[in-house]
């Protein structure tokens, strides 16, 4: 993961006005329960009447360590509603022309309309025809409108020991802001965790943003809880939480379950549900037949603010619906089986990519409503494709409307700066001991899967949160009690998280950005594995690219470069990334890192891409390089779709296109990716021409796929390789096809095997090899 420090004036960002007229200052500054059924509303007891928690149907309701190594078929329960509250109508979804739809027509033939922040329809037949009107003021409000909270709870006794013990993982159904009826009253009902608080009120245009009305109440059984119930005001209303802290200092924070916020600059959480009729249920109830270890896995890494935008208005964001009409269709047609969004939760800083999220349970205003985004994973569900969201456990800004300081305390974050404060990123590092903090992070993670139907979670930054001296130098952390460099707390969250994810949802996949040789990363926790279902392979991504950058003339000194990943390519479950983090900072795009003369560039880019569709593991790609873009990515405008008109940069777009293809379609290349039955060295050591021959191998060994790479510009006829069985064998890929933009070197006629002994088998084959190129054959 990049670097993405938080650079900012402090004179720019200072005293944010928000929509409301009220300025906030901006400043940097263990047993696992199963989910449990949802309590009914009841009112907080007071210390006399306090009643022993009682059991659920799930008892204990200890989490199964479950195995995330291969998915399992679901329950055939289908799922249509994420929330039970009144509706919110979805905005309507453009009909998409059928059969494919050029990138021209994709980017500019439909409208655009600049993606705002606007307030969420108010839920329908739970609000009165005009709600009062309370003047926006200043000044303190009369002592009996207090009388406006009223005291009311979402949590059972069962769910405050849940909290405390750190297992209560739904905690977006209880705290946060929630529309309900109260005493036959429409209102919400507000809860936040801030224990060390003197007091907490509600703060909104609804009050004139007066922090000396409507203060919430305290629970009485030491959770740190402040909760109750306003009414006559519902979806729509903006507000935040003025907290006084125990010294006596006045923050005013947005809240940390908030669904919706106002859009950056402005800081104000907005009260919105999750409501959405979806129609994916096709895809959900069979989602393990795209998901599983043994499946294909192409994924489409995605930026949404800068994979494209009004070319007439290219400052302004498309929205969520915007990008649907055009990313389903051409991912689609494109072939990639997953779509991976940067995160897409709040987060104020634009530049940060994402990574400095502010509201984890909010899908960023920007492009906008919660609705929406739906709407854009249910159209991917129902043209087969998966949605993979980066979630970010690893670190959060400073900002002084979010968690740093939350109540004036060292809350969410470690109180130790050795453990607490991340140097790379200048941002706070969670407390994965506490508790409360676990289960804020789980329910979050479980949030997505439930809410919207992701299909998985990519998980940022776990090197860092791994050891204790990551980015630190000597004196600047603690050993753990055992005397090593181990967070052992990140350690057992991670382990809780991923146990938690697989028990709940053990259709979807967890997948670790991790670039360190920490055992057992992608290994079920019962074998003390982490329990991720796959892992970042960010060795084979830096040899990869360090091999192809070389002059051909050089490669023959670095043969190993390529072969040293089989040396420990099933150790995990690998998924090969050539992500973001490549084409910024001055690494150059990937047609860039590539050597020689215009051809050979191109040449040599559709030779590596064709090397990482038969290497053994998963693959990612991100935006941009699948049609070879030239400039690096700058997430301040659109990818440059314009040179897709040029003959070189279309041939790249076909190649990625017919790979995807071939990936999908043949077995061999898939079906044992993670373990070392699914590959073979047929020649891995001829270092003098540049040249790697290997078998890819599926269930059915009549499904075997025998590969060939050139490395160099030289073509080779009559090229001897041996086959693991008689009969003929035909090219199935060429990228050298004068389809791709190469020179059209190829192999037209099947080959009968003939007996001749070679690379250690019976039977073998005389094959044309193009320049820099590689080449497929399938016995027919």
């Amino acid at each position: 993961m990049a670097k993405r420090t938080k650079k900012t004036d402090p004179k720019s960002e200072a005293d944010i006005v928000s929509t409301t007229g009220h300025e906030v200052q901006a400043e940097l500054a263990e047993e696992k329960a199963a989910p449990f059924p949802e309590s009914e509303p009841v009112k907080t007891p007071k210390p006399s009447s306090r009643k022993k928690p009682q059991p659920t149907e799930n008892g204990d309701g200890a989490f199964p360590e479950s195995k995330p190594v291969k998915a399992v078929k679901p329950a055939t329960t289908k799922k249509t509603k994420t929330d039970k509250t009144t509706p919110i109508e979805a905005s309507p979804v453009t009909e998409l022309p059928a059969g494919e739809i050029s990138i021209h027509t994709l980017l500019t033939e439909i409208p655009a309309k600049k993606a705002r922040a606007t307030k969420a329809k108010p839920a329908e037949n739970t609000a009165p025809a005009s709600l009062p009107v309370i003047p926006e003021t200043t000044e303190p409000i009369a002592n009996e409108q207090l009388a406006q909270v009223e005291t009311y709870s979402r949590f059972s006794d069962y769910d405050i020991n849940l909290f405390k013990a750190g297992t209560h993982y739904k905690l977006y159904d209880k705290l946060g802001s929630h529309v309900v009826t109260h005493k036959d009253v429409v209102g919400t009902y507000f809860a936040v965790w801030a224990p060390n608080a003197q007091y907490v009120s509600v703060i909104g245009n609804f009050n004139g943003w007066n922090a000396g009305s409507h203060q919430l109440n305290h629970r009485w059984d030491g959770s740190g809880i402040w909760e109750g119930f306003i009414p006559n005001i519902g979806n729509g209303e903006v507000y935040k939480y003025h907290i006084r802290s125990n010294s006596g200092e006045e923050l005013e924070k947005g809240d940390p379950f908030a669904l919706r916020w106002e859009e950056p600059p402005r800081t104000a959480s907005i009260i919105a549900d999750t409501y959405y009729e979806w129609k994916d249920n096709d895809w959900m109830a069979n989602r393990y037949q795209h998901t599983a270890l043994d499946k294909p896995y192409s994924v489409y890494e995605v930026h949404l603010g800068s994979w494209a935008r009004n070319t007439e208005s290219p400052n302004d964001f498309f929205t969520y619906d915007q990008i649907a009409d055009r990313l389903v269709p051409y991912v689609k047609q494109m072939g990639f089986t997953h779509v991976e969004f940067m995160p897409i939760m709040e987060h104020p800083y634009y530049p940060s990519w994402g990574y400095q999220i502010t509201g984890y349970f909010a899908a960023t205003s920007r492009y906008g409503t919660p609705q929406q985004l739906m709407n854009l994973i249910e159209q991917l569900h129902q043209e087969g494709i998966g949605v993979i969201l980066d979630w970010v456990p690893s670190h959060f800004p400073g900002d002084a409307h979010a968690l740093y300081r939350f109540d004036g305390t060292h809350l969410y974050e470690h109180e130790d700066v050795r453990k607490g404060y991340h140097p790379d990123w200048t941002s706070y590092i969670f407390n994965y001991g506490r508790n409360e903090v676990k289960a804020f992070l789980i329910s979050n993670a479980l949030f997505w899967l439930d809410r919207y139907h992701a299909d998985g979670l990519r998980v940022d930054g776990v090197a860092s949160m791994l050891y204790l001296d990551y980015s630190r130098k000597h004196g600047e952390w603690e050993p753990n009690h055992h005397g090593g460099n181990e967070n052992l707390e990140a350690i057992q969250f991670l382990k809780d998280f991923n146990v938690a994810v697989y028990s709940t949802f053990p259709d979807v996949q967890t997948i670790a950005e991790e670039s360190t040789s920490f055992p057992g990363v992608s290994r079920p926790v019962y074998t003390d594995g982490l329990g991720f279902g796959m892992k970042w392979m960010m060795g084979w991504m830096h040899d990869t690219l360090g091999y192809f950058s070389k002059d051909p003339v050089y490669r023959t000194h670095h043969h190993n470069q390529l072969t040293f990943s089989l040396m420990y390519a099933f150790t995990e479950n690998f998924m090969l990334p050539f992500s973001h983090d490549e084409v910024v900072y001055g690494k150059g795009s990937m047609i860039n890192k590539m050597p020689g003369d215009e051809w050979q560039r191109f040449a040599n880019l559709r030779l590596m891409y064709s090397y990482m569709f038969t290497h053994p593991g998963a693959k990612l790609m991100f935006m941009g390089s699948e049609f070879a873009q030239t400039a690096e990515w700058d997430f301040g405008q659109s990818l440059d779709w314009a040179v897709v008109q040029y003959e070189c940069h279309l041939g790249v777009q076909e190649e990625v296109k017919a790979l995807n293809h071939i990936y999908t379609s043949e077995p061999a290349l898939y079906e044992k990716s993670f373990s070392w039955e699914g590959f073979e060295w047929i020649d891995g050591s001829n270092d003098q021409d540049s040249i790697f021959v290997y078998l890819r191998k599926g269930h059915d060994a009549a499904n075997d796929v025998v590969v060939v790479l050139n490395m160099t510009p030289n073509v080779h006829y009559q090229y001897r390789v041996g086959v693991p069985a008689a009969g003929e064998w035909k090219e199935i890929f060429n990228s050298d096809d004068k389809a791709y933009w190469g020179s059209g070197v190829n192999n037209p006629l099947p080959y009968q095997s003939q007996s001749t002994s070679w690379h250690g088998r019976e039977n073998s084959i005389e094959v044309t090899l193009p320049p820099l190129g590689a080449v497929m054959f399938k016995r027919i």
